[in-house]
């Protein structure tokens, strides 16, 4: 089989910046890295100021000017892109040519300025990620530029279908995982059944479903720990809304002596560790368009509680050896806790669970996305 000829690659997302805590941002680094790791050129076009002395191997960071300061809205966001499109193209298109790019990710219709109108050099291919469906008056100019369009589930195919849009094509590309480390042994692993924390990894959004599941677990007897790990994201629905909702959850983890809440960022080296020290970890996302918290925790065979939604159901695989993980919405957050009581209190259910959720995992190693990208965009 003749080998991918080596490709140069630019990623584009306004609010890329190492360790942050956001979905897209870590699926965009995993996907570099891939990238670098199978031998591709990697760039990446970020907005947001990168912190010094953190870097990802092999890939390199280009700065672009939007004029805002994050986090902001997607209103604030737009208007900078209308307001600055010439200089942007501009730098884009400077970028593309000093790397030699073949290829140019728009990782958003919006936060990867795929609604830009800009001409790039011939023979450059232009790609469209559709991480979540944007709206319209994003999607529409963003379509019409994409030569190809990736997205990471069938269910945001699916959903796309739904609402419209010709999706009929599109190619689903999974996200990967960043970091690949070992499981603990079984002998800690049993340890953690036994008297291990629950942990939530979540970013400040009311989509994440911390807040109802904190509410939920504040009015539960002392038990089991809970750790809850919060950071703000560079973009908020309102100014000032991701600061609200961690006031409130502050105030619920302030009244349980069983839960512990942590907030700022956590590392992305930090984060397989961290869900691995686990008893196991709940996901109460109210709509997950992949589930890169819950594919991490698996990764490291930490068994993951979530509700039914979005992709979660074809991540956590729910079959024979992973049933019963999933708890429906309309029964709320304390379906998810006991679904977590039950399955802590089955030594053979957990075993099994752990092991599946591991080898699920490995469908997702950063090479292997990498390689079916370039087979994806070629």
């Amino acid at each position: 089989m003749t080998p991918n000829p080596r490709r140069s690659v630019l990623l584009v997302l306004a609010s890329w910046q190492v360790d942050a805590p956001a979905g897209i941002e870590r699926a965009t680094a995993a996907l570099a890295t891939g990238l670098a790791e199978a031998g591709h050129h990697v760039v990446i076009a970020t907005a947001a100021p990168e912190p010094t002395g953190r870097s990802l191997p092999g890939v390199t960071v280009e700065a672009v000017d939007l004029g805002i300061t994050f986090p902001c809205s997607d209103t604030t966001l737009r208007d900078a892109i209308d307001a600055s499109a010439d200089k942007l193209q501009a730098r884009l298109c400077d970028i593309t040519e000093r790397h030699h790019t073949d290829t140019v990710v728009f990782t958003d219709a919006l936060w990867g300025l795929g609604r830009l109108d800009m001409n790039l050099p011939t023979g450059i291919r232009r790609i469209l990620a559709v991480h979540v469906l944007p709206h319209a008056e994003d999607m529409h100019p963003a379509l019409a530029l994409a030569d190809t369009v990736i997205v990471p589930s069938e269910f945001v195919r699916s959903e796309a279908l739904r609402a419209g849009w010709p999706a009929g094509s599109w190619h689903v590309l999974p996200n990967a995982l960043l970091r690949e480390i070992d499981p603990p042994p079984a002998s800690e692993r049993l340890a953690l059944r036994e008297s291990g924390p629950i942990r939530i990894l979540a970013r400040l959004g009311t989509e994440k479903g911390v807040l109802p599941l904190l509410t939920a677990a504040a009015a539960l007897p002392s038990g089991r720990p809970l750790h809850v790990q919060l950071a703000a994201a560079a973009f908020e629905s309102a100014d000032g809304s991701q600061e609200k909702l961690l006031g409130h959850c502050r105030a619920l983890a302030d009244k349980a002596d069983h839960i512990t809440l942590r907030t700022g960022t956590l590392p992305w080296d930090e984060v397989p560790d961290w869900l691995a020290g686990a008893a196991l970890v709940i996901v109460p996302s109210l709509r997950e368009t992949f589930g890169l918290v819950a594919l991490e925790a698996m990764s490291v065979a930490t068994p993951v509680i979530a509700y039914r939604t979005g992709n979660l159901p074809a991540l956590l695989h729910d079959g024979t050896a992973t049933r019963g993980l999933l708890g429906e919405l309309m029964h709320g957050p304390n379906a998810l806790l006991r679904l977590a009581e039950r399955l802590l209190a089955d030594p053979i259910a957990y075993e099994r669970t752990s092991k599946a959720m591991y080898h699920l995992s490995q469908d997702y190693r950063p090479v292997r996305i990498a390689q079916q990208f370039v087979k994806a965009v070629s």
